[in-house]
């Protein structure tokens, strides 16, 4: 079921444990099916996880994520070729594509030799809900902050740019991130950047933030701009899911 508006959820969560299973699908996840409207019938949800190497292990975590529930869950794997002949149809079926987290820089680098990022774009025009965590959050806008590169964090530039923003992940929960956001746009190399604490989404129709929502109490959003050459940082109070 295709939305109005093109939407993304972008976000730093979506996963949490469960008693039986590796991990179960928190609120956000959740949110992203809601926002497609699959509500009178069973939700499909094709998972990309090209940042991670297409683990056929997590793919199986995945799945029983999905099972518990109540979704049709499906994966598109790039390697060693793509697992499904047509892959845009594949992702125009869906309700959500779900991207998960890993290495934004290769991601971004085999999504395009597969032509991907254009097939993502007309997927997203066409109503298909895009979302996702960390490197699946980051590859929807300008760019944003990556240890993609090595154990120091380091800028990436080239994303998809659906979104006309910078992105900054795990703002809260690991240290470096903050400090490069600001430096980076106080410097120009990313633009007005939207930032998300662990637990929190943003919610995009169109290029326009409608809301930041969470999964976990006391998290925060924020929007850092640049005033001269120094960065200033708002913080946006999130919807509790």
């Amino acid at each position: 079921m295709a939305t109005d508006t093109p939407t993304i959820l972008a976000t730093s969560g979506g996963y949490r444990m469960h008693e039986r299973l590796r991990f179960e699908f928190a609120e956000l996840v959740h949110y992203a099916v809601d926002l497609s409207g699959a509500d009178a019938r069973i939700p499909k949800v094709c998972h990309i996880g090209t940042a991670m190497g297409d683990q056929r292990w997590f793919n199986a975590e995945m799945d029983e994520a999905g099972r518990h529930a109540g979704y049709a869950m499906s994966h598109l794997n790039l390697f060693t070729m793509p697992n499904v002949e047509d892959v845009e149809g594949h992702l125009m079926e869906q309700d959500v594509v779900w991207v998960n987290g890993g290495s934004v820089a290769n991601l971004l680098a085999v999504w395009r030799v597969h032509d991907l990022d254009q097939i993502l774009r007309r997927v997203w025009e066409a109503g298909v809900v895009l979302a996702g965590v960390s490197a699946g959050s980051i590859c929807w806008f300008e760019g944003g902050t990556t240890d993609s590169f090595g154990a120091e964090l380091r800028a990436v530039t080239n994303a998809m740019g659906f979104l006309p923003y910078g992105n900054g992940v795990h703002y809260d929960s690991e240290a470096r991130r903050r400090p490069l956001v600001h430096r980076l746009v106080a410097d120009g190399m990313l633009p007005t950047t939207h930032c998300t604490d662990d637990g929190v989404g943003l919610l995009y129709r169109g290029t326009e933030l409608v809301e930041a929502v969470t999964e976990q109490d006391g998290k925060g959003a924020y929007i850092v701009t640049r005033d001269g050459d120094s960065a200033v940082e708002e913080r946006l109070e999130p919807r509790r899911l």
